[in-house]
C-alpha cells in the first residue's frame, strides 16, 4: 500500500490551509482505486453564498461557481437571504461573497443572516471552512464592514478559514481572480484548472459590449428638468443603444465612464510641473500621453492618502510632513479633497508623469438606475442624474460623472455598459399591486416602472411616493405624472415638496398619513419599492413602515419585524438605494 503524500512545513500554505490539504491528499490514496491502479476523487462541495445590493456579489458567484466546477468542485450558489444561520452551520465548504452599503451596513438581502450571526446564541460554525470576498470602496468610512463582520464572527464561532479575506476596492477585477486562486487551490484540485484566471465565455447569448468592452453610444438629449428659481439642476439624459444589442430590463442599472473636467486637467499638470503630451503608463499598463491619461483614465476628485504621502516626499512643508504622520489628521485631509489641493497648496512638482500617476486610483465607472421601459423607447435608453456642483476648502467643485453627462454634447461618444440587477425586479404578475417610493432622483426606476406595466397593459394598481424641495420648480417628470393620473394608469399619488411650508414634510410623512389605506395595499399582496439615499431617507421610509404595521395592523415592535421580514423573504420589499 503506497503512502500519502504531504504538504512540507515550508510550502506556501498557512496551518490551516496545510492541514486540509493534508487530509484531502490522505483520504484520496487511502480510498480505492479505479482502473489501472489511478485514484478517483469525487468532486468537493462549495457553497457560495451571497449578499448583493446591486448585482455584483450575485454576478461574481456565478463566475466564482464556474471556476470551481473546473477545479473539481460542486459549487451551489445561495441567496444569502434564502440562508438561515443553522443551514450555514451544517455547510462544510463556505464561500461569502458580500458587499457593503450605506453606514457599514450589510445589503438587504443580507441583513436577516448578519443579525442571526452576530446574536449571542448564533451556533458554532466548527465544522465550516470558509473564506470571504468582502466589496466595498475607501472613499466611504465603513469600508467592506459587512464582510469584516461576516469573516470575524465566523472565526470567533469556530469556523476554519481556508484563505484570507480579500477587499475589493471598487472594481473587483483585479483581486477577485487573486482571492478565487487562492481558494480553488485549497477547495479544489491543485490542478491548473484550480489555478487558471477567470475566463468570460462569450455565448451567443451575452452582449458584445460589457464592462471591459463598453459600447460608445451617441448621446441623444441631455435637459435640466428642475424649472427656473430651483437649486438643483436634475437632468433627463437619452442615450442610443441602436446597433448595440444591448437589452435591459427595468429594475437594471447603466454603467457610464465619465471623462474629467478639461479645466481641471490642465491645471494638475500646469501645476505639477508636467507636460500634456510626455507618455504616462494607464492601469493596463499600456502607454498614452499625460492629457489623455488623466482625462479618461485617472481619479482627480477624490484624494487618496497614497497620492498625499508622495506629495509630502517631493514637497519641502513641513506642515505635510506632521498631516501625514498622523492617521487621523491625513484622514480628515483628504475629506472633500482631490489631487489638486496638496499640488497648489503645498507647491509640489512631480519629477516624471509615472511618478505622478503612479498613486492614483483609476477612474471607475458610475452606475445609474435606469429610467426608461425598452417598451417604451425601442433602441434607447434614459437616466435622471442629479448635477452634483458644491464647494469646499475655497474651491468650488463637481461630480465627475454628473457634470459630464449634464454638460456632454452630441458629438462624441459616451462609452455605457449594462448591470443588470435581478434584486429589483417588478414582480411576474400584472394584477399585483406596487408601492413607488421615490424622492428626487429617486423617481428614476419608477418611471421605468410605470412605463413598462403600462406598455404591458398590466391590470395591477400604482402608488407612487415622490419628494422634493418645491413644488413649482422641482416636480420631476410632472407632465408625464399628470398624463398617468388622468389615464388612472397612476392610482394614487403622494407629494412630499419639503420647503413649500413651515414644516418640513418628506415621503416617511405621507406614509405615516395614509397608515390605514397602506396596510390595506400591504395585505392585498402588494410589493414595495424603495430608491434613493441609504443612509437617511431608505431608513426613515423603513422605520416608517414598520411604523405603519405596527398602528394599522394593530401588530407589536416584533410582530411587524416579522411582517416585514417576510416581505423580504417573499421579494415584495425591494430597494435600490446608495
Amino acid at each position: 500500500m503506497s503512502t500519502a503524500p504531504y504538504i512540507p512545513e515550508n510550502a506556501p500554505f498557512n496551518t490551516d490551509q496545510r492541514a486540509w490539504l493534508n487530509g484531502f491528499l490522505a483520504g484520496m490514496f487511502s480510498g480505492g482505486t479505479g482502473e489501472g491502479g489511478a485514484a478517483s476523487t469525487a468532486a468537493t462541495p462549495v457553497s457560495i453564498i451571497f449578499g448583493s445590493q446591486t448585482g455584483t456579489a450575485e454576478s461574481l458567484s456565478k463566475k466564482a461557481a464556474k471556476q470551481l466546477k473546473a477545479a473539481n468542485c460542486e459549487p451551489k450558489i445561495l441567496d444569502m437571504g434564502d440562508v438561515s444561520v443553522e443551514e450555514l452551520a451544517a455547510i462544510e465548504n463556505l464561500l461569502i461573497i458580500t458587499s457593503t452599503y450605506g453606514e457599514g451596513e450589510p445589503p438587504d438581502n443580507a441583513m436577516s443572516l448578519h443579525e442571526a450571526l452576530m446574536a449571542e446564541g448564533a451556533p458554532s460554525m466548527a465544522a465550516v471552512n470558509y473564506s470571504v470576498l468582502g466589496l466595498g470602496d475607501t472613499s466611504y468610512p465603513d469600508f467592506c464592514q459587512c464582510s469584516k463582520d461576516f469573516d470575524s464572527r465566523m472565526e470567533a464561532l469556530g469556523a476554519k478559514r481556508v484563505s484570507p479575506m480579500v477587499e475589493v476596492d471598487g472594481d473587483p477585477d483585479e483581486l477577485f481572480p487573486e482571492w478565487l486562486k487562492a481558494v480553488s487551490e485549497v477547495l479544489g484540485e491543485a490542478s491548473a484548472a484550480a489555478a487558471a484566471p477567470v475566463e468570460e465565455e462569450a455565448t451567443d447569448d451575452e452582449p458584445a459590449y460589457n464592462k471591459k468592452n463598453p459600447y460608445s453610444a451617441k448621446l441623444l438629449k441631455t435637459e435640466n428638468l428642475n424649472k427656473e428659481g430651483s437649486s438643483k439642476a436634475t437632468h433627463h439624459i437619452e442615450i442610443s443603444l441602436d446597433g448595440s444589442g444591448l437589452d435591459y430590463e427595468v429594475g437594471d442599472a447603466l454603467g457610464v465612464y465619465p471623462e474629467n473636467n478639461v479645466t481641471l486637467i490642465d491645471e494638475v499638470i500646469r501645476e505639477a510641473g508636467l507636460r500634456p503630451a510626455e507618455e504616462a503608463p494607464l492601469p493596463d499598463g499600456t502607454i498614452d500621453t499625460l492629457f489623455a491619461a488623466l482625462r479618461f483614465h485617472y481619479d482627480l476628485t477624490a484624494l487618496n492618502a497614497t497620492f498625499l504621502k508622495a506629495c509630502s516626499r517631493l514637497s519641502k512643508s513641513e506642515e505635510l510632513r506632521s498631516i501625514v504622520l498622523d492617521e487621523e489628521t491625513l484622514k480628515d485631509y483628504c475629506q472633500g479633497r482631490g489631487v489638486i489641493d496638496p499640488i497648489v497648496e503645498f507647491e509640489v512638482k512631480f519629477p516624471t508623469p509615472e511618478y505622478f500617476v503612479a498613486t492614483l486610483k483609476p477612474l471607475a465607472p458610475r452606475l445609474y438606475s435606469i429610467s426608461s421601459s425598452p417598451k417604451a423607447h425601442p433602441g434607447e435608453v434614459h437616466l435622471t442624474v442629479g448635477k452634483v456642483s458644491y464647494e469646499t476648502h475655497g474651491r468650488q467643485r463637481g461630480g465627475v460623472a454628473s457634470n459630464f453627462l449634464a454638460n456632454h454634447t452630441t458629438v462624441s461618444p459616451v462609452k455605457v455598459y449594462l448591470h443588470s440587477n435581478s434584486a429589483f425586479r417588478l414582480p411576474a404578475d400584472d394584477n399585483a399591486p406596487v408601492i413607488m417610493i421615490g424622492p428626487g432622483t429617486g423617481i428614476a426606476p419608477f418611471r421605468a416602472y410605470l412605463e413598462e406595466r403600462e406598455a404591458r397593459g398590466a391590470k395591477g394598481k400604482n402608488w407612487l411616493f415622490f419628494g422634493d424641495q418645491h413644488a413649482a420648480t422641482d416636480f420631476l417628470y410632472e407632465e408625464q405624472v399628470a398624463e398617468w393620473l388622468k389615464s388612472g394608469h397612476l392610482t394614487k399619488f403622494d407629494t412630499a415638496f419639503s420647503r413649500d411650508q413651515a414644516e418640513k414634510i418628506y415621503v416617511q410623512n405621507k406614509m405615516t398619513e395614509n397608515a390605514e389605506e397602506l396596510y390595506a395595499w400591504l395585505e392585498a399582496g402588494s410589493c414595495v419599492y424603495v430608491c434613493g439615499d441609504a443612509s437617511r431617507m431608505a431608513k426613515d421610509v423603513d422605520a416608517a413602515l414598520h411604523k405603519v404595521i405596527e398602528t394599522a395592523g394593530g401588530k407589536s415592535e416584533e410582530e411587524a419585524k416579522a411582517y416585514v421580514d417576510a416581505m423580504k423573504k417573499a421579494k415584495r420589499y425591494l430597494r435600490d438605494v446608495y
